[in-house]
């Protein structure tokens, strides 16, 4: 394992939830924290990986975009969308807040 691999804590798992906006208790936290640390482990393992004579593989010999032909078809009506969603305000999807006032 390499030197620099330090373990998480409560506290860093609570401050990376803080980031994404999503809020967790602490037994959610403390589920997360093992899981979260192999995740780190794992990537310290790959760090020590000698890959220093392995050519980049980003263009393989014979690789080839496989794509579909672009067809555009006509969509579902307005109608038809807002009827599937929970919330509308005359044509438009009503959704919650997702940013705080400033």
């Amino acid at each position: 394992m390499s030197d620099t691999h330090h373990p998480l804590n409560i506290e860093t798992v609570h401050h990376i939830a803080n980031l994404v906006q999503l809020g967790l208790t602490d037994e959610e936290a403390a589920a997360f924290l093992p899981q979260l640390n192999a995740i780190l482990e794992y990537f310290a393992l790959l760090q020590e990986v000698d890959t220093e004579s392995v050519p980049p593989a980003f263009l393989l010999p014979g690789a080839r975009n496989v794509l579909r032909e672009d067809n555009p078809e006509p969509g579902m009506s307005r109608e038809a969308f807002l009827s599937n969603v929970p919330a509308s305000e005359g044509e438009y999807v009503s959704v919650p807040r997702v940013l705080e006032e400033a």
